[in-house]
This record gives structure tokens, sequence and C-alpha cells, in this order.
């Protein structure tokens, strides 16, 4: 008898340590899928225009691409206006967030910056801002280069903060996304007094933009990035504002603007390409992400993703109205939500989100990262 519940005890034991070691197995899959995809992300560093600007353009009153007043960050936390081009969070917020750093990427500008703040990462982004220094120059903010700067002043604040060795390592670690070439395309070629439409045809100016983001980027790896992410031109033909100006009666897309955005982001994919096999060690990864199609599948299939309206903004008429004309004398719609654009320009938080989240789907997935 004694045998016999010995047998029974051991064997019980035995069967419970298997299912606790299977159990472990389990949940250790399970969290080695959550660690794979975020905390080996040490920090997200931003470099772009309004699309992912969060405040460095708050204080230039010389310049019309700002957003640090009402109705912007009507839906933000605590409903505050704090210089990000929508009625809530923007791409810099959702991919700190998704990525498992943080819930908000600040922006250098911000003077109240702590320790923390800088070895998780910052925007570096300004409103207006493209490729092209003319580009700049016509929103009245700085150029390119200018955030290049700041970023090499924000290397030597993180040494200072965490040493020479750490800092190699955060900026390894990091993800880098680079969020250009909407103005250069929109309010520079295509802009009624802007001399680019005159010197270049779209083929020479895409050449030169192309030429200006390829330089941009081996500056970023020569600083010491290794894990770049270059989001290409979005359909901006679509966008409200553009299908105002150019989409004629019907307010259809600007079909002009569009074809010179899809040669853009033909071009830059081909120089990432070329980098990656001809310019950077086999660590790196470079990654052209297409922002063009998922955008366009959205605007046009707006019911597919929950919203009512994708030709109109939020703001005001929702025909043209961005930025300083999008102020607190216009109204806005009841609920964002029901929109894909924000103003006439920007999308909302929701269109966003639905965007990021297949961008980071796709830096693990395709790229690799």
């Amino acid at each position: 008898m004694r045998k016999v519940m010995w047998r029974y005890w051991t064997a019980s034991f035995l069967v419970i340590c298997v299912l606790n070691k299977l159990l472990l197995i389990s949940e250790g899959s399970s969290s080695d899928h959550v660690s794979s995809s975020s905390s080996s992300v040490s920090a997200v560093i931003m470099f772009g225009d309004s699309i992912v600007d969060t405040g460095n353009n708050n204080n230039n009153i010389l310049s019309p691409a700002r957003s640090n007043f009402p109705p912007y960050g009507r839906d933000f936390i605590g409903s505050k206006p704090t210089g990000r081009y929508s009625n809530g969070k923007v791409p810099s917020d959702l991919f700190a967030e998704g990525l498992g750093v943080k819930e908000l990427l600040p922006p250098y500008a911000d003077p109240n910056l702590t320790p923390k703040d800088l070895l998780t990462g910052v925007c570096f982004a300004v409103g207006g801002v493209g490729y092209d220094a003319y580009t700049s120059k016509l929103a009245d903010v700085p150029a390119l280069s200018d955030q290049l700067e700041k970023f090499k002043e924000y290397i030597e604040k993180l040494k200072g903060i965490a040493g020479e060795e750490k800092t190699k390592m955060i900026l390894n670690n990091s993800i880098v996304f680079v969020v250009l070439s909407s103005n250069d395309i929109a309010n520079t070629y295509f802009n009624s007094i802007s001399i680019r439409r005159w010197q270049y045809d779209a083929s020479s100016y895409t050449d030169l933009l192309v030429n200006y983001a390829t330089d941009f980027i081996k500056e970023l790896y020569g600083l010491g990035t290794r894990r770049i992410g270059v989001i290409g031109a979005p359909p901006i033909g679509c966008v409200p504002s553009q299908r105002t100006m150019g989409g004629g009666l019907e307010r259809n897309c600007y079909d002009e603007e569009n074809q010179v955005a899809i040669m853009f982001n033909s071009k830059l994919s081909s120089s990432l390409d070329y980098l990656t096999k001809h310019y950077v060690n086999h660590d790196a990864r470079l990654a052209y992400i297409d922002i063009y199609y998922p955008l366009l599948h959205v605007i046009q299939n707006p019911t597919q993703y929950g919203f009512k309206i994708s030709k109109k903004g939020c703001c005001g008429t929702g025909l043209i109205e961005a930025a300083t004309t999008c102020n607190s004398l216009d109204k806005t719609c009841v609920d964002a939500n029901d929109y894909v654009f924000w103003d006439a320009y920007h999308p909302t938080e929701k269109a966003y989100k639905i965007i990021v989240k297949d961008i980071i789907k796709s830096l693990y997935e395709v790229h690799n990262f």
C-alpha cells in the first residue's frame, strides 16, 4: 500500500513539475516577445517637420508654422496645446509609447528637460522644415542643419550625464526617425511664388531632395546612430488643403503633387538600399518606411477604419485652415475620431495611431530592427 501511495505522489509531483515548467516556458516566451520589440530600444530620437514636432517651434513668433494655441491639443492630456499639430498625440509620442520607451517624446527646446528625458530620447523636429533649406526659409524656421547641430549638442549632454561608453550604447540601441519632404513638395515646389519650380523639373528636384536626405542620414550614422527609419512622402495631394488648392471644383486629390511624392519615394528607397549595401556596417539598419500607400488607403476607405470624413479637417471649414490659421476663432467638429484629418494638413491622433502601429510592426517583421 505504501509503495502504491509513494508511486502516486511521485507521479503527481512529476506532473505538477512538468506543468509548471511548461507554464514558465510559455510565460518566458511571451515576455521575450515583448522585450524583443520594446525594452531593447533605449531611446527614440526624432527629426523632421510638423508631423512629428512636439513643441520646438513654440517661441518662434515670426513663423506661421506654430500650433501652441487652441484648438490644437483639444484631446491631449489636460486639453493643453503644446505645439503638437493635432488634436492629441503625434507620431513622435506614439513611436515612443509603442516601442515601450515612454508615453510622450518631449521637444528638445523644452527648458524643463530632466536627465531621464535626455537619456530616453527627445524630438528635434520643427514645423515648416524640409530637406531643402529654401523650404525652411519660406516658413521662417531654422534649416534642417540646425536639428543636426542640436543633436550634436544633445550627445555632449548625454556624455555629461552618462559618460562616453553609455552614450555610445544609448545611440547604438536607439531608434532614430526622419520625417520630412511634405513641405518641400507642397509648400516649396508647388508654391506659385517659389523659385524652385523654375530652377528644377520634378525629376531634378526630387534628385536634389534625395541627395540632401542621403547626406543627412550619413551624418546621423557618423554620429553613432545605428537604427534609422526614414519615412517617405505621404500622398500629399490628398490632404484637405491640397485638394482645395489643386483638386478642382470637386476637390479631388492633387495628382501632380502625388506623382512627385511617388517619384521621391522611389529614389529615396533606392538610396537607402545603396547605403545599406555600400556605406554602413553590417550591424546598422537603415529602413525606408512607406507612408504613402497606407495613408492613401485610409483616406480612400475611411469607414473601414472607423472614420466618417477624410476630405476635410475637423478645424474650421476643414478646407484650408492649418497652423496659425486654425486657431481659437475657428469652430471644431464635435468628435475628432470621425475625421482622418485634424486640420487641413495634419491627421488626427486616431489616424496617426493606425499608421504608427503598422510602422512599428514592419520595423521588426520586415526591417529586422
